[in-house]
């Protein structure tokens, strides 16, 4: 099969965002669309990782997967790629992405040189849904900037890529599929998607003992894909390695529109989980003890106990709190902890209380993989329901879940037979009394017109040359709110490489700890996302008890009137609060 040269034109906008290229389907499928991005991608890559290399390609099931994976395998022979890895079906979530190229190895001896991942995360599926596409180097993280940026140059100067005639290969059952193309033999290896990555998580958790807290009759437990690609690995991990009951699963059938519904992990959209954890509009008798969602693609989390919410800030801060003694992986110690910007403080306190490594990073878990890389961080995590570890260079749904049973099963290893097991509230109220209370919310603000966006935070940078300004302005809306005390826009200088990253979200920080953070998010296919976070730090253990509305509502009221949101985007509420 000889390699074709097909002629193109560059499209607008084909910019990765923290995780890669986001767009509707209708804009994927366009001719030579994602051909641009995939070729533009090969021509960013140095060549050693091409030429005779040998790749990963599957992602989270969405509309479009099957055809794209096709059309990547063609380009991959294009490039010179000499073997392509395929999960059965295409599917695998992207922690177990990276679990693959850190950890598989061929029968040649050689591992992958990096990824493809096709998933829009968290965001719905389906034809008139959104598609993405993002690549993952040979550490199993997301591409760093350098090539991003890289990518995107590549994109807008395109005129050609280069494919083969390749019949379609069967994805739809594990096995070596051989070609004879210009440069030698291609092969297509599709392998089970759970195995590696089911390994991996057994050497880093204790089975057995989280076995013996599920077969406990006092614990019930509940755990919901939304139809994410979570559900390829739950029944393998939670039914046949842990001996949870089938009826504990939820959603656990991927499906290319994830069942029509919308696969983030949050109390707003995991509503069948929610009902049943007692959190929903009417009372649910008897919830289960432990509930847990993972999104499209398997990398967020949401950790809910019997009518209690566990928000990620705080799940981040109780796991590093609780690792050492609770996970044999981190026995022997944490070597740092990390926390992106807008995630609440709790982790902040926990690192200094135990005197450990902290760092605060931008948004984008390619920052982690950097500081993992170079042995500065164990556990990591940002509000928007991600966590993870430096067993893989991605956040990890499963992972977090797995994390949580540990440290219920450690927390009730004498009392298994007790009358009353030890419960995630128990183990959230016994964290706030010692390190206190980081009251949180986030307001995200979707499909903004991106030109009003940018204004509303060119504004936000401008009022903060006069804080004296804004702290009358704050007075003004609420004298119980305490003083502004300085603020910036959010730059990051990356320990480990040097480079910087600017523009990262405006930052309020109030006298008493709190604060106001506003970001645009890049992870939206269309128009822009506002982010609004509100963070009220309580260390007085007779406050620590106040609804969480309650609590913020004077700083909300600050944050709407500062920033004139609703002047500035016309919505008089956010599209979800969380």
């Amino acid at each position: 099969m000889s390699i074709k040269r097909v002629q193109t034109t560059p499209f607008d906008g084909q910019k990765p965002g923290t995780s890669g290229l986001r767009k509707k389907v209708k804009v994927f499928i366009q001719p030579n669309y994602l051909q641009n991005f995939v070729q533009s991608t090969f021509n960013a890559l140095p060549a050693d990782q091409v030429k005779g290399a040998r790749l990963v390609v599957s992602g989270d099931g969405r509309y479009y997967s099957k055809e794209a994976i096709q059309i990547i395998i063609k380009m991959a022979v294009g490039n010179g790629v000499k073997s392509v890895w395929v999960g059965t079906n295409g599917l695998l979530s992207t922690p177990a992405v990276s679990a693959v190229v850190r950890e598989r190895v061929g029968a040649d001896g050689s591992k992958a040189s990096g990824a493809f991942i096709l998933t829009a995360s968290h965001n719905p599926g389906g034809p008139n849904e959104d598609f993405g596409i993002k690549y993952n180097m040979g550490n199993g993280g997301p591409a760093p900037e350098s090539i991003t940026n890289k990518i995107y140059e590549n994109t807008t100067q395109i005129k050609e890529y280069l494919t083969v005639d390749l019949p379609e290969v069967d994805i739809t059952k594990p096995g070596v599929t051989s070609f004879e193309v210009e440069g030698g033999t291609f092969t297509v290896d599709v392998f089970d998607s759970a195995s590696d990555y089911v390994k991996l998580l057994k050497s880093i958790f204790d089975f057995n003992s989280i076995r013996k807290l599920l077969s406990s009759p006092k614990f019930t437990f509940c755990f919901d894909a939304l139809h994410g690609v979570g559900g390829a690995y739950a029944k393998r991990i939670f039914v046949e390695e842990l001996g949870a009951k089938e009826d504990s699963l939820l959603n656990c059938v991927p499906k290319e529109d994830f069942g029509g519904g919308h696969p983030d992990p949050n109390l707003t959209y995991a509503k069948e989980l929610v009902a049943r954890m007692g959190l929903g509009k009417s009372d649910t008798q008897n919830p289960p003890e432990f509930g847990a969602a993972a999104d499209g693609d398997a990398d967020r989390n949401m950790i809910l106990g019997k009518r209690f919410f566990v928000t990620p800030s705080d799940s981040v801060a109780i796991i590093a709190a609780n690792a050492v003694e609770a996970i044999p992986y981190f026995s022997s110690g944490l070597k740092g902890v990390a926390r992106s910007m807008p995630t609440s403080a709790a982790l902040d306190v926990v690192a200094k209380h135990l005197n450990l490594k902290f760092f605060e990073v931008p948004t984008g878990w390619k920052f982690f993989g950097n500081l993992m890389d170079a042995g500065l961080c164990s556990i990591c995590g940002e509000e928007s329901f991600g966590t993870g570890s430096d067993h893989i260079r991605e956040k990890d749904g499963i992972w977090a879940v797995l994390a949580w049973l540990s440290i219920l099963a450690y927390k009730n290893k004498d009392n298994i037979g007790g009358d009353k097991l030890v419960t995630v509230e128990d183990i959230v109220r016994k964290h706030w009394s010692t390190y206190g209370r980081h009251y949180y919310t986030r307001y995200d603000y979707e499909n903004v017109d991106a030109g009003k966006a940018k204004e509303l935070m060119a504004s936000l940078v401008n009022l903060q040359s006069s804080i004296p300004e804004v702290n009358k302005i704050v007075k003004g809306v609420r004298s119980d709110v305490a003083n502004v005390a300085g603020g910036d826009e959010f730059e990051y200088k990356d320990p480990v490489d040097g480079s910087i990253s600017s523009h990262q979200g405006i930052r309020y920080l109030f006298e008493d700890g709190s604060r106001l953070v506003f970001r645009l998010s890049g992870t939206g296919s269309e128009g822009a996302t506002i982010r609004l976070y509100i963070e009220q730090y309580e260390k007085d253990p007779s406050k620590i008890s106040r609804e969480s509305s309650e609590a913020l509502a004077p700083l909300v009221e600050v944050a709407l009137k500062l920033s004139k949101m609703q002047e500035f985007t016309g919505r008089s509420a956010p599209t979800v609060i969380t």
